[in-house]
């Protein structure tokens, strides 16, 4: 049973209505980079629905790795965020359930969880979502950029935002991807 209590909190200028959703049996997780698409969450995150897109105020998007060095799954940078006063990241809200948490924190290993404030059509909600560790600058892959633009596409996020993906540079690398044959597959 969900609970969905309204509270107040005070910004500066304003004070503004936010929904905190209270479950014993889910969360609601913000999502910006690879889990932008459904089929990307859900692989291994069963239970992922989407409830909402949504804008992350004063944060910028960033692509990297979690140090120097490092090799990943995707062959380049994924996305992480950074505080940036007047900056916006568009993202999807979705549902898990609590079930899926270990998943998501395992698949999200190299991130610490947060805890952020994302506007919605209906209100402000409180979600969960990550911040990368030991953050290095890199180009993300095209793989990964595709990947990027196919879940903002498949969930509506602002054209102007989609057009901002599409315009990314990449690493140009083309090889294999094999995190990219396991979507390709969960997509047929």
């Amino acid at each position: 049973m969900c609970r969905k209590l309204a509270g107040l909190i005070k910004t500066s200028k304003y004070q503004s209505k936010i929904l905190f959703t209270m479950s014993s049996d889910h969360f609601m997780y913000f999502a910006f980079g690879s889990n932008l698409l459904k089929e990307r969450l859900q692989l291994k995150n069963p239970s992922a629905t989407f409830y909402s897109t949504g804008r992350l105020k004063d944060y910028m998007l960033r692509f990297g790795l979690w140090g120097e060095k490092v090799q990943c799954r995707w062959n380049g940078g994924v996305a992480t965020i950074e505080e940036s006063p007047g900056a916006e990241v568009w993202g999807v809200v979705w549902k898990l359930s609590n079930d899926n948490l270990p998943s998501l924190d395992k698949q999200e290993e190299v991130y610490s969880p947060l805890q952020v404030t994302v506007e919605t059509d209906s209100g402000t909600l409180l979600c969960r979502t990550y911040q990368m560790n030991g953050f290095c600058a890199c180009l993300p892959s095209p793989q990964y950029k595709q990947v990027l633009c196919l879940g903002a596409q498949q969930n509506g996020l602002p054209p102007q935002y989609i057009k901002a993906l599409q315009d990314l540079e990449t690493n140009n690398y083309s090889g294999p991807s094999s995190i990219m044959d396991e979507i390709k597959i969960a997509m047929h």
